[in-house]
């Protein structure tokens, strides 16, 4: 049974930081992670990906340079450090796993329940 459990949304105020966690059950670490993230009244949008060794890692040009993903293969959970929150960071934010790094979300097998982030200004 694959599971994928997301923690660590709340609310925080504009400019402050947050980090986001994703546990992971019934995977090995050969999978590439992505985190994935919908506003009210928007689509699901591609965020960060990092490859199974954690060598590789992508970013949304929206987020690049405030956004840092990472893993720990060892305890099989991945991370979203946020700095700088603006409240247009606002949103759920979910964690995927997939066989590739890719913005397309089609691309990701496997889904958390996700958790909310709310930027106060």
């Amino acid at each position: 049974q694959v599971q994928l459990v997301e923690s660590g949304g709340g609310l925080v105020q504009a400019g402050g930081s947050l980090r986001l966690s994703c546990a992971a059950s019934g995977l090995t670490s050969s999978n590439t992670m992505g985190w994935f993230r919908q506003a009210p009244g928007k689509d699901r949008e591609f965020v960060a990906a990092i490859s199974s060794s954690g060598s590789t890692r992508w970013y949304a040009d929206s987020v690049k340079g405030r956004f840092t993903i990472s893993r720990n293969n060892a305890e099989n959970t991945v991370s979203l450090q946020i700095n700088k929150l603006k409240p247009e960071d606002t949103a759920v934010y979910y964690c995927a796993a997939g066989p590739r790094g890719s913005p397309d979300e089609n691309a990701y097998n496997y889904w958390g329940q996700g958790t909310q982030v709310t930027v106060s200004s």
